[in-house]
């Protein structure tokens, strides 16, 4: 009984282990570009269209 809890056990890491690497390679690369871009979108868009270009205000 003990070796098949073991081997659950090691699956269940091995597949920890795999979505660790996924997250920290893949999906966090992806969701900091997707914010950093859609923050400086709606920046770029607020200048354009409410507020101006930035500049001297005096």
């Amino acid at each position: 009984m003990s070796s098949a809890t073991d081997q659950e056990t090691k699956q269940t890491r091995s597949r920890e282990w795999k979505m660790f690497i996924f997250i920290v390679v893949f999906l966090f690369p992806i969701l900091s570009v997707i914010f950093v871009g859609g923050y400086g979108f709606t920046v770029w868009m607020l200048q354009l269209f409410v507020f101006g270009p930035p500049g001297h205000g005096g």
